[in-house]
């Protein structure tokens, strides 16, 4: 792992995201869990660097991100788009989905990630909020 300075990423987040999917995992070194995810955002708030993750309350890893205040996001390059549908479509309640996938999990100051990820951006939550369908101008979005 190479740790780099988060200004001197050259990408863009909308491709990043939406086109080339990234993993959302969390938990400890006793358990962990794993998602795909084809939406997002990146930016800036209150001076920080930041990543925004939306996640159902009836994915598995939600459970994880609720419990803890760390998690990583995991990009990879296209030889692993089986990878991430396997683990977007998997659930990791019935599944352990580090050895279907045949990914290898490590841990970066306790946050678990993937070593065979072309990029890891290790995140701290910072804010966390229940999205409803109240709160969209079109409900149908929702």
């Amino acid at each position: 792992m190479k740790i780099l300075d988060i200004q001197s990423l050259n990408m863009n987040p909308y491709v990043k995201i939406s086109k080339e999917w990234m993993l959302v995992t969390a938990g400890d070194e006793t358990k962990h869990n794993t998602m795909t995810a084809s939406w997002g955002a990146m930016g800036v708030i209150w001076n920080k660097n930041t990543a925004t993750c939306y996640i159902r309350p009836q994915r598995y890893t939600f459970e994880f991100m609720e419990k803890g205040d760390t998690y990583s996001l995991c990009f990879f390059d296209e030889s692993y788009r089986d990878v991430l549908t396997l683990c977007g479509r998997t659930s990791g309640r019935d599944t352990d989905k580090d050895q279907a996938a045949g990914l290898t999990c490590a841990f970066y100051e306790g946050v678990p990630y993937y070593k065979e990820a072309s990029l890891v951006l290790i995140c701290r939550k910072l804010y966390s909020q229940f999205l409803t369908r109240d709160g969209f101008e079109d409900p149908a979005v929702y």
